[in-house]
């Protein structure tokens, strides 16, 4: 019986998470010019939910546009807010070394956390 307990709880755990897991982080306006579409103010998506990617995601640029549904899995103080958000590539990491695998539009960031600064774990999923 324990141990259909035990891997009850195994598989509850994996099925909960569907797609690849990295960090994210906020970051802030000034958004333009972006490495995908430069100084085009029609390549942000409505509500402004947009990411720009580190090296790993950024495949040479063919990343711009692609679309990842992401969702909070966990932070410091419990930063995470329920639900997943859509958002849109539109840009390489602006910093050197970046500080997440995402950075996160300020609008992205504040759907999915109630912690403007903190540095969050997220599952994503290319859609």
């Amino acid at each position: 019986m324990r141990h259909l307990v035990i891997m009850a709880i195994v598989f509850g755990l994996i099925s909960r998470v569907l797609g690849d897991i990295c960090t994210a982080a906020s970051y802030g306006p000034p958004y333009m010019p972006t490495r995908c579409n430069g100084n085009q103010q029609e390549q942000f998506p409505p509500g402004n939910l947009f990411v720009a990617v580190s090296e790993g995601l950024w495949d040479n640029g063919a990343a711009c546009g692609r679309r990842y549904r992401l969702r909070c899995l966990s932070g410091n103080n419990k930063p995470c807010k329920d639900g997943t958000i859509d958002v849109k590539v539109v840009d390489y990491c602006p910093q050197s070394p970046c500080p997440s695998t995402l950075l996160m539009s300020s609008n992205a960031f504040a759907a999915i956390s109630r912690s403007p600064k903190a540095k969050i774990n997220v599952e994503y999923m290319q859609i």
